[in-house]
């Protein structure tokens, strides 16, 4: 077994992450990490909440997402260009992953 899937399987066992979906592309389960990965792996959680702060920033600054980042803990909110198919193609593939995963993480808690 190679040593990024040994993590994963160690992560899960340990509660760090979950399944959360499938991809509908691939079949391929798609994972999110619980609040127990800051105890579990806490540089990892360090790393992924800094690269999460980071994809939003991003999206904030190319007017896909609305937040008060005066507030304490900002809402993160989809503007209209988020549902813009056109202006979604301009932007990096990178970025379109952010977003969509975004819209995915955003419309599963209203659920």
């Amino acid at each position: 077994m190679d040593e990024s899937k040994q993590v994963i399987d160690d992560l899960l066992l340990s509660g760090a992450m979950q399944i959360c979906g499938v991809d509908e592309k691939t079949g391929e389960f798609l994972y999110q990490f619980t609040p127990k990965l800051k105890d579990v792996m806490p540089d990892l959680y360090k790393e992924h909440l800094n690269h999460v702060n980071s994809e939003i920033m991003g999206l904030w600054e190319k007017g896909f997402v609305h937040m008060d980042l005066l507030a304490e803990s900002p809402i993160v909110r989809l503007s209209e260009l988020a549902f813009n198919d056109e202006e979604i193609l301009k932007l990096s593939r990178e970025d379109r992953w952010a977003l969509e995963e975004l819209k995915r993480i955003l419309f599963t808690k209203e659920l």
